[in-house]
């Protein structure tokens, strides 16, 4: 198991490797010249790989245009707006389901202390 991770992550260091120096100019425009924030992708990318390498081929081949902000915009509101009633509805359940120390009974001794 430790060997197939160790593969993976090393295909994904040589993947984001690749993309970050040739194939981040050629897929997102308004990338180019900015170099500071690179580094920070770089964790994405090594997970990520197989997607980042689909989606630069896919791009590279002209198949399809870069999809515009609009789709991301509406999927964000969407995410945003479940998260806004999932993460308090889950804080509520824990809440309501934790355990309470006060309820509990009072220990009981097994056996008898050792001299």
């Amino acid at each position: 198991m430790l060997l197939i991770v160790q593969i993976y992550a090393a295909c994904g260091v040589a993947a984001a490797g690749a993309f970050l120096l040739w194939g981040l100019d050629r897929t997102v425009p308004q990338a180019r010249g900015a170099y500071a924030f690179r580094p920070l992708l770089l964790p994405g990318l090594v997970l990520l790989w197989p997607l980042v390498l689909w989606r630069w081929a896919v791009l590279a081949s002209g198949r399809a245009a870069p999809p515009p902000g609009r789709h991301y915009r509406a999927t964000h509101r969407a995410v945003w707006t479940v998260l806004a009633v999932l993460l308090p509805a889950l804080l509520v359940a824990a809440l309501a389901l934790r355990q309470d120390a006060g309820r509990d009974p009072a220990p009981l001794q097994l056996s008898a202390p050792a001299p």
